[in-house]
């Protein structure tokens, strides 16, 4: 482990979907990288990511997002961080809602501040190709908006 989040191919594929360099997507005065449980919740039994624990989530989300306003554009990648951004933005996501849905929805017409992603693991390969409108349709809008928000 290196301590920095995203530092294997699921953190190429995501810096490629938001056409940034490593060095942008690592700089603090530009990116704020923060997971939702803030420690590595360990793996099942199938070597996939258990849930982000509830109480580190707790513990710092609601605390942090508070002293820290200036946040322009989140990511909201997976459905645990959709989940809890819509939601404490005054937007909570109906029951049921598939990730698709999210994920195509708010590139549409995109929250003031929440893009929805799919985790970038390899894992995700196959939805990727299954919905090719992801590549079409939200990939234009997330590197508008993170362009726009980096260089505000």
């Amino acid at each position: 482990m290196t301590g920095l989040s995203f530092n294997d191919a699921s953190g190429d594929r995501l810096r490629d979907w938001m056409q940034v360099s490593r060095e942008t997507f690592y700089d603090e005065s530009l990116i704020a990288i923060v997971p939702m449980g803030f420690c590595f919740p360990g793996h099942d039994a199938k070597k996939g990511d258990l849930p982000p624990r509830p109480e580190c989530r707790k513990t710092w989300h609601d605390d942090l997002f508070r002293v820290l306003p200036q946040i322009e554009l989140i990511l909201a990648i997976g459905r645990y961080a959709q989940e809890y951004h819509f939601a404490r933005l005054g937007q909570p996501l109906p029951k049921g809602m598939k990730v698709d849905d999210i994920v195509r929805s708010s590139a549409v017409s995109p929250h003031p501040k929440i893009i929805a992603l799919p985790h970038p693991s390899w894992r995700n390969s196959g939805w990727i190709k299954r919905n090719p409108w992801f590549e079409q349709e939200v990939l234009p809008v997330l590197r508008e908006q993170v362009a726009k928000a980096i260089n505000a």
